[in-house]
């Protein structure tokens, strides 16, 4: 059929496409030329074998996927092309066509006209078809053909039912899964497309919600900024429930006293946002706020009233319920005081009747206590210059006892021990009564004065604590008198009891010095009011100490007084001993224990200085005389008399301390020298 292409069509025919003869050229069993010339039989088809299209084109056919099953069962692998199968028995010989072919060329003559089944291409042959080169691969055109004929069978053997039922069976599988793949890929495709539509929602309600989120923003520092100018007002204004069942109902405890502060800063803060501006809240919080403050004024006053109705009670510790129950809170009378400040006046005045009795009857007890204390009484016997000193002890009230120990009225001895153990607490009530030593005076003054001073600076504390701010210092200073007035006058009178009678100098002057400390006790403690008791009690022993000195100085002078005025004869003058005086015995021990007690002192500015000079010098008068009374003429003897007595002053003295001591110290020093030198 290879002359096929060379025939005219035949009547009504169409023409061959041709890309379906460049198709079936490439399907051709020879190999191609290498010349650029294109013959006509390299496009040719032998008889007799099946066309086949070189490749699949799907680009013509409709790509959807609901094509017909018709429509793909016609096509071989995938082509859209028709297979064109020719039976083998009507086909020419190839070796007649060709021999006709070449013997019809050789003879000249014009190739016969092609048949229909020639394909419609026929043409007349050109010398320039005559000139074409053919490259057969080295093979006959009888080789050639004879290759072509061993060809597999199978390879263009014709579609049997079977094998196109077969091949039905796979496409209408291969149509099925591309359905299936269809319709997930529709499905995909339809969410997708839900997907965007989703996406562009959220992206909606993004944008939506940040415009919100801005405008609240805005709103929210709004908010924050009239919320900073109103909270304040609102705070003020404001109670709350809680607020005021506490205050009613609860328990007073530090809570309560919280609450109350809170109560008071909000009823201030109404009263002067009242005067200053009327507004609609102001007047509906207003009587509310009245109520729960007299209320609360009303639950104070009860509570102040039962404590101080608990310090009224036996054998009840005052300082313990002004701790616990009242300096914890103190600023419930200072709320009352605001509030109710009549009120606050009366509660005050009741706690001072309250404590002026206390305090009284406190140490009153304690004052009988004291006096069962056995004491050493000195009297005028036991001057300086009395001959015969008796050595007696009785009960301070007078009741007779049992005499006690004998006592020296000129030796100061452990009696300074008071003084030193200035931390020492006073003595009990009981262990008082119980006590059956025998004391000098200045062992109760200090216990009473002790107990006295250390209550004082807790109450005077207790006042300036409890009721400042509300009360200036100056009437608290007038309330801490009028609590302890009866109780100081008491311990006046205790002073005057123990020296009014006594001529106990050194107790006396023991006593002016534990008044002394005491005074600079209570201005380290920061107490100024009780300065008018020590200063009372320094009024009552400094004219008893003058007037004791005095004594001792008058008794010094009768005794010198009382001394012979003529000379003494020789056997006396040789008899009478060069030995010191007894006088000078008492007199250097008196005046040791004096300056002992003045080493702190700042010498002449005291009175017991003057005093002692006084009797210094009615002492030495006194030794002069009993010298010159006792050996006569005899100046030797004199002198070596008053060098032994001075010696012996000077003995005693020497371990004092003291500005005081210092001046009496040379002084003797020097009288001594001055006598030493006859001697």
């Amino acid at each position: 059929m290879w002359l096929d292409r060379f025939g005219a069509p035949p009547p009504g025919a169409t023409p061959p496409l041709s890309n379906s003869t460049s198709q079936s050229r490439t399907q051709s069993p020879l190999p191609r030329r290498t010349s650029s010339v294109r013959g006509p039989y390299l496009t040719s088809q032998r008889p007799g074998l099946v066309k086949r299209a070189s490749s699949l084109s799907l680009v013509s056919n409709d790509s959807s996927s609901s094509s017909s099953l018709l429509g793909m069962s016609k096509r071989a692998n995938g082509s859209g092309l028709k297979q064109s199968t020719t039976a083998a028995g009507d086909a020419p010989d190839p070796e007649a066509v060709l021999a006709r072919i070449l013997g019809t060329l050789a003879d000249g003559q014009p190739p016969a006209p092609s048949t229909p089944g020639d394909g419609g291409q026929a043409r007349r042959i050109t010398a320039d078809d005559l000139e074409a080169e053919f490259d057969f691969g080295g093979l006959s055109l009888r080789e050639l053909a004879s290759e072509e004929e061993a060809a597999p069978a199978d390879t263009h053997r014709p579609q049997t039912v079977e094998d196109y039922e077969r091949d039905k069976a796979k496409y209408e599988e291969l149509h099925r899964s591309i359905r299936a793949c269809d319709d997930i890929l529709s499905s995909v495709e339809s969410n997708l497309t839900s997907f965007r539509d989703d996406l562009a929602a959220v992206s909606a309600d993004i944008e939506t919600l940040q415009a919100r989120s801005t405008a609240l923003n805005v709103r929210l520092e709004n908010r924050k900024a009239v919320e900073r100018a109103l909270a304040p007002v609102v705070e003020e204004l404001s109670v709350s429930p809680m607020v005021v069942s506490k205050i009613s109902d609860g328990h007073i405890d530090e809570a309560w006293a919280k609450i109350l502060a809170e109560v008071d800063r909000r009823a201030t803060a109404h009263k002067k946002n009242a005067q200053q501006t009327e507004t609609k809240a102001l007047a509906d919080v207003g009587p509310l706020l009245e109520k729960l403050v007299l209320k609360a004024v009303e639950r104070i006053r009860d509570f102040l009233v039962a404590q101080i109705k608990a310090l009224r009670s036996p054998n009840i510790n005052a300082q313990i319920i002004q701790q616990q129950n009242f300096l914890k809170f103190k600023d419930l009378y200072a709320f009352l005081h605001r509030h109710q400040p009549v009120l606050a006046g009366e509660i005050c005045q009741a706690y001072l009747n309250t404590m002026r009795w206390y305090y009284l009857n406190q140490f009153t007890r304690y004052q009988k206590a004291l006096e069962k204390l056995r004491l050493h009484i000195l009297d005028k016997n036991d001057v300086l210059g009395h001959e015969d000193t008796s050595r007696r002890a009785t009960v301070l009230s007078g009741s007779s006892r049992a005499g006690g120990a004998p006592h020296d009225a000129f030796n100061l001895g452990r009696r300074v021990d008071v003084l030193r153990a200035a931390h020492q607490p006073a003595i009990s009530s009981y262990l008082a009564e119980e006590d059956t030593s025998t004391h000098y005076l200045e062992v109760p003054f200090r216990n009473f004065n002790i107990a006295l001073i250390d209550n004082a600076t807790a109450e005077y504390s207790f006042l300036a604590a409890f009721f400042t701010p509300s009360l200036s210092f100056a009437t608290i200073a007038r309330h801490f008198n009028y609590i302890f007035d009866p109780t100081f006058a008491l311990g006046h009178a205790l002073t005057k009891q123990l020296v009014a009678d006594t001529y106990d100098s050194l107790g006396v002057l023991l006593c002016v010095r534990l008044n002394q400390r005491l005074a600079f006790e209570l201005q380290r403690r920061r107490v100024p009011a009780a300065d008018g008791y020590i200063n009372g009690t320094a009024m009552a022993l400094w004219p008893r100490l003058q007037s004791i000195m005095d004594a001792h100085t008058e008794s010094v002078k009768a005794l010198a007084a009382a001394l012979p005025t003529k000379a003494p004869s020789a056997a006396t003058a040789r008899a009478a001993s060069a030995a010191p005086h007894v006088v000078t015995q008492r007199f250097g021990q008196l005046l040791h224990g004096v300056l002992v007690l003045s080493a702190d002192a700042g010498g002449d500015d005291e009175p017991v200085a003057a005093s002692l000079r006084r009797l210094r010098n009615e002492v030495e008068g006194f030794l002069a005389k009993a010298a010159q009374a006792s050996f006569g003429p005899d100046k030797r003897k004199r002198d070596r008399f008053l060098y032994n007595n001075y010696s012996l002053i000077l003995t005693i003295i020497s371990d004092a301390m003291g500005k005081l001591a210092e001046d009496e110290q040379a002084h003797f020093e020097e009288l001594k020298a001055s006598y030493q030198e006859v001697v």
